[in-house]
């Protein structure tokens, strides 16, 4: 579903990530992998409607990803959402120029990731940062 070098350039590459449905609850898989992308040194933009205008991990919440834009160049989008509703970011994430999808583990949706991939945007499906960044590291930068 996603090539180790396609994995490789998102988290070479881009720095700016908004994390679709980012959790205000530590104990979510979402704030904990924003909190380590944080820790990497990427900027980290939450999306999260019911949290909007509040602060997540020290960063403004927007409610959708096009008003994150609106603040920040997105460049990667990472979606903590069921595979149902990934569709919907990803034709958000190509609406707003973002130059990557990330679906996290268990987040599949295959007609979706050929959208972003038709409009030129990589495409990381299934896989998560927190198991691919030590992978990198393993392989050299």
């Amino acid at each position: 579903m996603s090539d180790p070098t396609t994995i490789a350039r998102v988290l070479r590459s881009y720095g700016t990530w908004a994390v679709v449905g980012c959790s205000p609850d530590p104990g979510r898989d979402s704030h904990r992998i924003a909190a380590l992308l944080q820790a990497r040194g990427y900027r980290v933009v939450p999306v999260n409607p019911a949290v909007a205008g509040g602060v997540l991990l020290g960063e403004r919440c927007f409610a959708t990803l096009e008003d994150a834009a609106a603040e920040a160049t997105i460049e990667v989008v990472d979606v903590f959402r069921r595979s149902s509703e990934a569709g919907a970011h990803v034709d958000e994430a190509i609406a707003i120029g973002a130059r990557a999808v990330w679906l996290q583990l268990g987040v599949v949706d295959e007609a979706a990731a050929a959208r972003a991939r038709e409009a030129g945007l990589d495409v990381v499906m299934n896989r998560c940062p927190a198991i691919e960044l030590p992978r990198l590291a393993a392989v050299g930068d």
